[in-house]
């Protein structure tokens, strides 16, 4: 008997130990890195995500924000985490794309890292301070023109789409300001409304209650078409600069080595959230153009993904971009 209860006791605890090592993904919370500042337009959409995320994969979803050097640390902090699913990073052009020119650690990391789900997008906007003497866009590159190097513009760090845009702005203009380098899109929100800075080329998304309010001017869109959530505001073609465009488009990534299994369970919960129509509200209402059914897969964000480092990676090289 005692031999007999001995055996039932191992099987059990075999038994055991193999249900509890084939517990379905995921069994605990999961940390989403953002690789920006709180309050930023990537946070925000993090956190919207991550709420209804949540109910989707029945666990926790944790916001750390993990920021600095263009995005890179976070980006490389993600890419270091254990391969078990359990960690993710929200990212956009400026960590995904612009980074792995400027930063060694970033370039790897984003070369490496594989794709979960594209999730949104919204155009570039050049906008500016309220007390700015031009009205629109063809007055500020006049004014701009006959005042060089007196203009403020913010950037999120070197390599950002807002430093691209603006290098692409002046060689475009044949207009010279100087480059204000931040940590994040909501300081330099704050700021421009305060006067402090003079412009920003800024995701469109984040632009909104500024506009509203009058506390920032519009002065163009960067895309072929206006933008639909403030139509009044031109796109920059239509004032002469043609050919500025740039999408600033958000994606999710897990760490090389994630088991298949886990990139599918987090695609699927990615897939039910942007079905929600609560959440569809509220990304709409900030602004931004949810990535259609089609394009919600590993696949079509990897393509995606590497379409985007061809186009801009030989760009940003020939403009010679350092860190700062």
């Amino acid at each position: 008997m005692r031999i007999s209860a001995l055996f039932a006791a191992i099987a059990l605890a075999v038994g055991c130990g193999a249900s509890a090592h084939a517990q379905p993904f995921p069994s605990h919370s999961v940390t989403v890195i953002v690789p920006f500042p709180a309050g930023g337009p990537t946070d925000t959409l993090a956190r919207i995500l991550s709420e209804r995320m949540r109910t989707a994969l029945g666990q926790p979803v944790v916001i750390e924000n993990v920021t600095g050097a263009g995005a890179s640390i976070g980006v490389a902090r993600a890419a270091q985490a254990p391969a078990d699913g359990y960690t993710f990073v929200i990212g956009n052009w400026t960590s995904h794309v612009g980074a792995g020119v400027i930063y060694p650690a970033a370039h790897d990391a984003i070369l490496e890292m594989l794709p979960v789900s594209l999730i949104s997008a919204t155009p570039m906007m050049l906008i500016g301070k309220s007390s700015l003497p031009a009205k629109d866009a063809k007055e500020l590159i006049a004014w701009l023109k006959s005042n060089p190097g007196k203009a403020s513009a913010a950037t999120v760090g070197a390599g950002s789409a807002a430093h691209v845009c603006f290098l692409h702005f002046q060689q475009q203009t044949g207009t010279a300001f100087a480059l204000v380098p931040y940590r994040g899109g909501a300081p330099i929100m704050h700021d421009l409304a305060a006067g402090q800075i003079d412009m920003f080329c800024a995701e469109a998304s984040q632009t909104l209650a500024f506009l509203r309010s009058g506390a920032v001017k519009g002065f163009g869109v960067m895309a072929k078409e206006r933008w639909p959530a403030a139509p009044e505001v031109p796109t920059l073609d239509e004032v002469g600069v043609p050919g500025m465009h740039i999408s600033f488009w958000n994606g999710m990534w897990v760490p090389k080595g994630t088991p298949a299994a886990a990139i599918v369970r987090l695609n699927e919960a990615i897939v039910d959230t942007l079905a929600d129509m609560t959440v569809r509200r509220r990304l709409t209402d900030l602004g931004h153009v949810i990535a259609g059914r089609e394009e919600q897969t590993p696949q079509a964000l990897g393509a995606f993904h590497k379409a985007e480092i061809a186009k801009w990676w030989p760009i940003m090289k020939a403009a010679n971009i350092k860190a700062e």
